[in-house]
């Protein structure tokens, strides 16, 4: 997997549970030789939780790459005009984003940097992180599944038996999606057992 010479957006939005999952990989895809650019949204940049504070996950960013964090609309906006990203991937994508995505709305940095990317045709990249994936939240994971130039981190439910609408990708194959997004292949199988390996 070679991902040098390439430049890759990555965007947080708030599903603080797995940012533990997700941060490991932004390492992965700098160590892989891309270019990382940091995209927050306001929920990440503003809320304290019981998985972490605000400062505390900003701090783990910035130790990882040297870009700066984007965390305002207007700081997203140029990602289309200047052409900037090879590939965004939203990781976590929560629910709340992952249906604002599907309805076109734009209202905080990750998503107009989401925006920004289609207008050029260039891959987006989602790892969902939803407890309403297989409920009212279905109808967008699948507008979304259909839509060019969309691509998911391969994903499946994560506690059927307590949270049977639940979904979340598999984030430690975000830098393979991306590798693949970026050739215009989805990542294949896309459904799979949460927190089963994957065989060859």
């Amino acid at each position: 997997m070679n991902l040098h010479d390439t430049t890759i957006g990555f965007a947080l939005t708030g599903s603080h549970c797995t940012h533990d999952e997700v941060l490991p990989q932004m390492r992965r895809l700098v160590q892989l030789g891309a270019r990382v650019i940091p995209i927050i949204s306001h929920t990440v940049a503003t809320v304290d939780s019981r998985f972490g504070t605000a400062e505390e996950w900003l701090h783990q960013i910035k130790e990882i790459t040297p870009e700066p964090i984007i965390s305002t609309v207007p700081e997203a906006e140029p990602i289309g005009p200047k052409k900037i990203l090879d590939c965004l991937v939203i990781a976590p994508c929560t629910g709340n984003s992952l249906a604002r995505l599907a309805n076109a709305l734009t209202d905080g940095p990750v998503l107009m940097a989401a925006k920004a990317q289609m207008r050029n045709q260039r891959p987006v990249v989602i790892a969902i992180s939803t407890n309403d994936a297989l409920g009212l939240n279905a109808a967008n994971l699948a507008k979304l599944l259909a839509a060019k130039n969309i691509y998911f981190v391969p994903f499946g439910q994560d506690a059927p038996e307590k949270k049977p609408n639940s979904m979340v990708a598999r984030m430690e194959l975000i830098p393979e999606t991306c590798a693949a997004a970026i050739q215009g292949r989805q990542l294949q199988p896309l459904i799979v057992e949460k927190y089963r390996y994957l065989t060859s």
